[in-house]
């Protein structure tokens, strides 16, 4: 008996902090690759805001780059700050290794490859009807050659879970100032918030255990 009561002790406390599972959290629009693109290294920094709709924890990002054929990136430094490259961080570090993925999409007609970069592993707390600044500089590949950050103007872009606030993004370079924006996706999920499901079966367990319980003492 006590054995049954600690299993369902544990199940029911498992359930209630099931956390919500991972999501776009916001979207700034599709991989694009004719518009432009703007130097991420050699002392080039370019940042983009993106708003969040609820208290949520990011756990990675995806943006696109050209880069000259055959170049792979190693590396990036990324921040999430409260200003434009400035202002409280949230979150900050160089991405490489496992924490980093580089895939080959396209070449343009310039004769680029087009690529998706996709960072994961990340543990950044924000807060919900915020806005933020994703930035990027020193990006690294083996050659030494310019890594570009994709512009596609936030062209199908689709910000707090979709529903299209916030977008386009505000962007700027350093050397310039206010440019185009970017194409890039924050990802994540609220963390241990219980999802529905989980209170209801949260409920249920606890129900459950007061049976047994009851069928105990009695």
């Amino acid at each position: 008996m006590k054995l049954r009561i600690a299993s369902l002790t544990l199940l029911c406390l498992a359930l209630a902090v099931i956390p919500a599972s991972a999501s776009t959290l916001y979207s700034n629009g599709a991989l694009n690759g004719t518009y432009d693109a703007w130097t991420i290294n050699f002392g080039y920094i370019v940042s983009d805001n993106f708003t969040i709709a609820h208290n949520s924890t990011m756990t990675g990002f995806a943006f696109g780059t050209r880069q000259f054929p055959g170049d792979d990136l190693i590396s990036v430094d990324w921040s999430v700050t409260s200003g434009e490259n400035s202002g409280t961080v949230y979150g900050s570090g160089t991405a490489s290794g496992s924490q980093l993925t580089d895939k080959y999409v396209s070449t343009n007609e310039f004769g680029y490859y087009v690529n998706l970069i996709t960072v994961t592993g990340l543990d950044v707390n924000l807060g919900g009807g915020k806005t933020y600044w994703l930035t990027l500089q020193n990006a690294m590949v083996p050659s030494g050659d310019p890594v570009f950050w994709d512009e596609n103007d936030g062209v199908g872009c689709g910000g707090d879970n979709g529903k299209g606030g916030g977008c386009p993004s505000q962007a700027s370079e350093n050397a310039i100032g206010t440019i185009p924006s970017e194409d890039f996706t924050i990802n994540g999920g609220s963390g241990s918030t219980p999802e529905p499901g989980s209170i209801i079966l949260f409920g249920s367990g606890a129900i459950g255990l007061l049976g047994v319980l009851r069928r105990r003492w009695l």
